[in-house]
């Protein structure tokens, strides 16, 4: 792997990195050769369109009209009467496809579009991102291939069948840990044999530049209608904590990015068997330099999760970055946490989480059950997508 030459990394955050794509010292863009000039045609391609008024209106559009944004900002009435605080909840379990990846997906797609090219391709652990990026190729006219690990098409048939509904050609991924890791270097690897024609729609903030940076410009729709809604419900207009589960981490990029310039606390809640930031070390994967999850001989370790979504062995460089400042703070919750969360959401407020957005819900009982939290602070939680892709895993444990 070789990182292309760049001049020295900007120093902001959570804005704009520059042509290093480096967030502090992650990022970058470790890539082979032949896939240098095919990211930089997309970051080229990006710059221009997230410039083009036209461009922003198409998207702002699809997200209202297709998406279904603005998503609500749900007060969570019975669960804040039980803990002692003040949560509210960002729905993206209510967006189109049950979850936040329509938002990055559907701007991938007019930006593949925009490029000439006819074909997407896709990782997906927990299918979410797949489901997304096979209903955009739908909608748009492109075609769709969707890689996935074996394990988390046996554990995720549901959205497994609905990506074939939609079109796409789903592609078992039989290697290694036959989980999120080998699907995005199988999609990878793809890419490689057909950029002319396909645009790799990555799901998360991680991947080589401009992929981290490009899918949190995406996502950012999630903290700036956050802050709007906040500003209406809450009269000190802001929270005083903004918590949202991590794997690669794009809902928490999108969701912190709107309060990133505020005082409230930013808390990425990550799978303890997958907490790169909390037990890995510097190195690189997929094209970029971050904290990961590693053995004792340096090797990528196998990550583990009942969130599939959170199956993944990496952090996003952003959130790397976010981090090493102080900005953000990162924590961990254990299966063993998760599904009591989400029976506590459901039975309390009449949600159904995500196995990944239960990681939020998780951290935010125990945080205030055990005093850690201020009485009847306020907490903004961005519920990441809904949990009917995860009710055989819930009924086998049931």
């Amino acid at each position: 792997m070789t990182e292309i030459a760049l001049p020295a990394p900007a120093a902001s955050v959570m804005s704009d990195p520059g042509s290093p794509g480096r967030f502090g010292d992650h990022g970058g863009r470790y890539v082979p050769e032949s896939l240098i000039p095919a990211c930089a045609a997309v970051e080229e391609a990006f710059r221009d369109a997230w410039a083009d008024p036209r461009f922003r209106r198409d998207l702002d559009r699809l997200l209202a009209v297709h998406a279904g944004r603005p998503t609500a900002l749900t007060p969570a009435w019975r669960l804040s009467a039980e803990l002692g605080v003040n949560v509210l909840l960002k729905r993206e379990d209510l967006a189109h496809t049950g979850s936040h990846k329509i938002n990055n997906v559907l701007g991938q797609a007019l930006l593949a579009r925009r490029m000439g090219k006819t074909r997407l391709l896709a990782e997906t652990g927990a299918g979410s991102h797949g489901v997304a990026t096979a209903t955009a190729a739908a909608l748009l006219g492109l075609s769709a291939t969707v890689f996935m690990g074996e394990v988390d098409m046996e554990r995720q048939a549901l959205n497994v069948y609905r990506m074939r509904m939609l079109g796409a050609e789903v592609i078992p991924v039989t290697g290694g840990t036959r989980t999120l890791k080998d699907a995005t270097s199988e999609a990878m690897r793809q890419w490689v044999t057909c950029v002319d024609e396909a645009h790799y729609c990555l799901g998360s903030v991680m991947g080589p530049h401009p992929y981290p940076w490009m899918v949190r410009e995406f996502q950012r729709v999630i903290g700036d209608e956050a802050r709007r809604q906040c500003a209406a419900e809450l009269t000190t207009g802001i929270p005083d904590y903004v918590v949202a589960c991590v794997g690669g981490g794009s809902n928490a990029a999108g969701t912190f990015a709107g309060f990133a310039d505020t005082g409230a606390q930013l808390i990425g809640v990550e799978a303890e068997g997958g907490a790169a930031i909390a037990f890995g070390q510097v190195g690189v994967l997929h094209g970029f330099r971050s904290y990961l999850v590693q053995d004792e001989n340096g090797q990528v370790a196998e990550a583990h999760s009942i969130a599939p979504g959170l199956d993944y062995p990496g952090v996003g460089p952003e959130h790397a970055h976010l981090n090493d400042t102080g900005r953000a703070r990162y924590v961990t919750v254990g299966d063993a946490e998760v599904i009591p969360a989400v029976r506590r959401l459901a039975r309390t407020e009449g949600i159904l989480p995500a196995l990944e957005s239960a990681h939020a819900i998780a951290w935010v009982i125990r945080a205030a059950e055990s005093g850690e939290l201020p009485p009847w602070s306020t907490v903004l939680v961005t519920l990441s997508g809904r949990g009917d892709k995860d009710v055989a895993t819930l009924m086998a444990a049931s």
